[in-house]
């Protein structure tokens, strides 16, 4: 960013301190990267995924910010090619080290095995599909053997052909393409899984939709969903009930072009970071003590200001999502983090379920008229079944048995 601190402000600073832009030409347009410890993952477009060090971006010793390599790119292959890389996904934005996670490890800290989706970037191409990069090279701290290659490409029937984004979550990748939204099952990363309520199972649910004229990405944070609306700026959703999303902010900036929005939060203040396209980026503080007083709690309204903004030498198109705090477990259950006491393992996604999905799979919901017969007075032979755990076993609540429906209860 091009800009300078200091008494530019009014106040009478006179530490003043000039800021510059810190680029990196690419082949292609750049419309998907993710930041994880000192690399830059990227998908180029036609110049395919590549990894950049970025470990001097803010070192004011170091000339040039951005590189490829420490050395001669020689010793190294940092990029892999492909027709049209239009996106890329990391797993996690930690930085992790699946390789150090032995087995002897995992017996002295009672650890579970990492997830072999970890050790991959996945990236998607309008052309080829769906690309594996095994990027764990970047994990060892070793500078001299960073070779990567491809792992996978998987595109069978061209089911992913013109795929334009992917989202990981847990071990399902959702992959958006023109025909709509392919689900893939990563269990086993090198052997894919097509499916397409459960996460592998996404419906439309009538209702649940929010007509936009050009939508581009969207953010969810808490109960709002943000919203880079193209032409329109930004556009927030309240989401708090998903199945009926409704109106709650937008922003029309002026010749907007908005293509990407990040939510992160920075102290005690929320902020949405937006790559407006041929404008650059603009930062919206969304919460402050001054704005919004009850900025406390689960999730308190934005109130959004444009605090900052800054032209780019080309068109901003996308941004790095932030580090996730605290996040030691990802949403199907795996463990990326070592955990404070031994042996505390995190849920598995079937645990996970029995705190708010019901024996009818339906997630757990309250209401504003209580039933009596809901709570008190059911006899056992109105009781949903259930069905006890393998003897051997003693730990874990008896399991209900799913595939077996209760009687049906009249309530007067």
């Amino acid at each position: 960013v091009e800009w300078r601190r200091g008494d530019i402000f009014g106040k009478g600073d006179t530490n003043v301190e000039d800021i510059f832009y810190v680029t990196h030409s690419t082949p292609d347009a750049v419309r998907c990267l993710q930041l994880r410890g000192e690399y830059l993952y990227t998908a180029q477009g036609s110049g395919g995924f590549q990894v950049l060090d970025v470990a001097s971006v803010a070192n004011k010793d170091i000339s040039q910010k951005v590189i490829t390599a420490p050395f001669s790119p020689l010793g190294q292959r940092v990029r892999v090619p492909s027709k049209n890389a239009t996106c890329m996904a990391l797993p996690t934005g930690q930085s992790i080290a699946p390789e150090r996670n032995t087995a002897q490890m995992r017996k002295v800290n009672q650890e579970q095995a990492f997830h072999p989706i970890y050790s991959y970037a996945f990236v998607t191409d309008a052309e080829e599909g769906l690309i594996l990069v095994d990027i764990n090279t970047f994990n060892d701290r070793d500078p001299r053997n960073n070779n990567i290659r491809r792992a996978l490409t998987w595109n069978p029937d061209g089911v992913l052909n013109g795929a334009r984004h992917i989202t990981v979550g847990g071990y399902y990748a959702y992959i958006a393409t023109p025909r709509g939204l392919v689900v893939l099952d990563l269990n086993d990363p090198l052997k894919q899984v097509l499916d397409v309520t459960k996460m592998d199972k996404p419906k439309m649910i009538d209702g649940a939709r929010f007509l936009l004229d050009d939508a581009r990405r969207v953010y969810v944070a808490r109960t709002f969903a943000y919203v880079a609306a193209g032409k329109d700026g930004l556009v927030i959703v309240d989401v708090k009930n998903p199945e009926k999303p409704k109106p709650y902010w937008s922003k029309p900036f002026e010749n907007a072009d908005t293509q990407d929005v990040i939510v992160g939060s920075t102290n005690a203040s929320l902020f949405a970071y937006v790559a407006d396209g041929k404008n650059g980026v603009k930062v919206l503080q969304l919460t402050s003590p001054k704005s919004q007083p009850n900025f406390y709690g689960f999730s308190p309204p934005p109130k959004p200001e444009v605090i900052a903004w800054t032209k780019t030498p080309t068109p901003a198109l996308a941004l790095s999502k932030g580090l996730d705090r605290d996040r030691a477990v990802d949403e199907t259950g795996n463990q990326i983090a070592v955990f404070g006491r031994l042996g505390s393992r995190p849920f598995h996604r079937d645990e996970m379920e029995k705190f708010f999905v019901d024996w009818k799979g339906l997630q757990y919901r309250v209401s504003d008229e209580p039933v009596k017969a809901d709570f008190v007075g059911l006899s056992d032979a109105l009781k949903p079944p259930v069905q006890a755990d393998d003897k051997n076993k003693k730990s874990g609540p008896l399991r209900r048995d799913v595939s077996v429906s209760p009687k049906k209860i009249v309530r007067n």
